[in-house]
């Protein structure tokens, strides 16, 4: 193992500060290195891994068509993403679908679909877009634009102009950022980097209503909050407030890379019409074949289901820890996306449940995030409290 690491050292750009381990397969909801150590898994590849690891259902579907075609671009249609866009509409109640290699490239499509939207209106390239402070929604230069952490930010700059920025869940702090040149609003339905805050239904309400008022664009980012982690395919339907724009992507193909941005019909019909954007893998068969297996099987295992029923035992779990250690400030989050806020940083902690066997995560310095397979059980959780709780101890 050490040799592996010290040769991923020397051959890959250090943009990561990997834990020091070499994963090499995994089973159900959990992982192994390649020296055979067994890790329970609360990551799930960030969020993305939602029906566990070696599902035969899923496997055999990607089998099947790596053995038929794996891409043949988009000047062709296939029949994967006919029936992959068909399916992602019924679950998200949008109208129109474009396939992208990633979450970052359905944020990018996201924006330049606002901005062609304002654009076809007036004329006018200088329309505004606010975001949300502690967001994070990509690395790339519009995505990065639209994160509203300065970190990410600064050695980057300049950023896409014309991005303010306000707070989740104060819509004062929105309207005070709103101009005639606003075209959109951008924000995570649940943030998740940046601390595992979920915005409330008054907020989303208000938000929305203010969009209808002015003909302003609401884009909800549900990459990492969607496709079930909720108790909600996505997290909006909680609470009815549909957005003009979503982006998709992590668990949409469950470890094939894939994404997607979605939109109304209105947006379709007066925004990126043919040539104004694309992608030369997006959508290919492949990974169409993993989005449409996807969804199959959410509805036959009833994955929406289990998470509703696991969910509040989780939540249950991490509240006792909270309650028994002075160190944890709170509990946070919805549904499989929690998080515990400490008076300290945490990677001690986490570096010490990597050793004994269990696989977790930050959200910011002091925040240990719970993003697990959505197919966890109660033993799982009661496994990963067990050793969280040694620890912390």
């Amino acid at each position: 193992m050490k040799e592996y690491i010290a040769e991923a050292e020397k051959d890959l750009l250090h943009t990561y500060n990997r834990y020091q381990i070499v994963l090499d397969k995994g089973d159900g909801v959990y992982l192994y290195d390649i020296d055979g150590k067994k890790y329970l898994d609360f990551v799930a590849g960030i969020a993305v891994f939602a029906l566990g690891y070696q599902n035969k259902a899923y496997n055999d579907a990607l089998k099947a068509q790596i053995d038929k075609v794996i891409h043949t671009s988009n000047y062709y249609y296939n029949v994967p993403a006919i029936e992959a866009a068909r399916k992602i509409k019924k679950v998200s109640g949008m109208d129109r679908v474009f396939f992208t290699n990633s979450g970052a490239e359905a944020v990018e499509g996201a924006i330049k679909a606002a901005r062609k939207y304002a654009y076809l209106k007036d004329g006018c390239t200088d329309h505004e877009i606010i975001a949300m402070n502690h967001s994070f929604h990509g690395r790339t230069m519009g995505a990065l634009s639209v994160t509203g952490n300065p970190k990410y930010r600064e050695a980057f700059q300049p950023m896409i102009g014309h991005i303010k920025f306000a707070d989740l869940n104060n819509f004062q702090s929105v309207l005070d950022q709103v101009t005639d040149k606003t075209c959109a609003i951008i924000m995570e339905t649940v943030q998740g980097e940046g601390g595992l805050y979920p915005a409330t239904e008054e907020f989303l309400k208000q938000v929305r209503d203010l969009c209808d008022e002015r003909d302003i664009l609401l884009i909800l980012d549900e990459i990492q909050c969607g496709m079930g982690r909720t108790g909600y395919m996505y997290a909006w339907q909680r609470f009815g407030v549909k957005p003009d724009i979503m982006t998709s992507a992590k668990a949409l193909g469950c470890g094939v890379p894939v994404g997607a941005f979605m939109m109304t019909e209105k947006v379709a019909q007066h925004s990126l019409t043919a040539g104004d954007h694309g992608t030369t893998y997006g959508g290919n068969p492949l990974a169409c074949a993993a989005v449409e297996k996807v969804l199959d099987l959410f509805e036959e295992d009833h994955i929406i289901e289990h998470v509703r029923e696991v969910a509040p035992y989780l939540e249950q779990r991490l509240n006792e820890l909270a309650e028994k250690y002075d160190c944890i400030q709170e509990r946070r989050g919805v549904g499989l996306m929690q998080g515990l806020v400490f008076d300290h940083p945490v990677g001690d902690i986490i570096n010490r449940a990597l050793e004994k066997g269990l696989i977790l995560i930050n959200a910011g310095a002091d925040i240990i995030r719970f993003v697990p397979p959505l197919v966890i059980t109660r033993e799982n959780v009661d496994e990963m409290i067990a050793i969280l709780d040694t620890c912390i101890e």
